[in-house]
């Protein structure tokens, strides 16, 4: 029999940090927004409906909230990398995708993101 396998998405997180390396930029925060895609093998969490065999998605948000508002980032590959570390931390947890948008950040376009996956070895 197969094992399920779980997806944790947590969509648009709206943050406010210190981003980028203009003068401007270095001054004041600026909007990020978040998504993840966070996979774990959740048959025995299905099986057991057991808060201890499940990842607690509400721990891996308040660690990115508190580490991207009290922290500064040149480029948005070093956030993004530090995002998808904080994803892949649970012993469960065997493959995240982040990517980080910064609205405005060209003329003419929404936003300019960054995207990063990996499988846990």
């Amino acid at each position: 029999m197969s094992q399920a396998v779980a997806q944790i998405r947590i969509k648009n997180l709206r943050l406010r940090t210190y981003i980028g390396f203009n003068e401007e930029e270095k001054k004041n925060r600026q909007d990020i927004i978040i998504n993840a895609l966070i996979e774990y093998p959740a048959q025995h969490a299905c099986e057991t409906d057991d808060v201890a065999n499940a990842v607690n998605y509400k721990t891996i948000c308040k660690e990115m909230i508190a580490h991207v508002e009290t922290n500064r980032f040149l480029l948005l590959e070093s956030l993004t990398e530090q995002v998808l570390d904080i994803c892949l931390k649970p012993d469960q947890v065997t493959f995240a995708d982040v990517e980080v948008d910064k609205p405005h950040a060209l003329r003419f376009a929404d936003s300019v993101s960054f995207r990063l996956a990996k499988h846990k070895s």
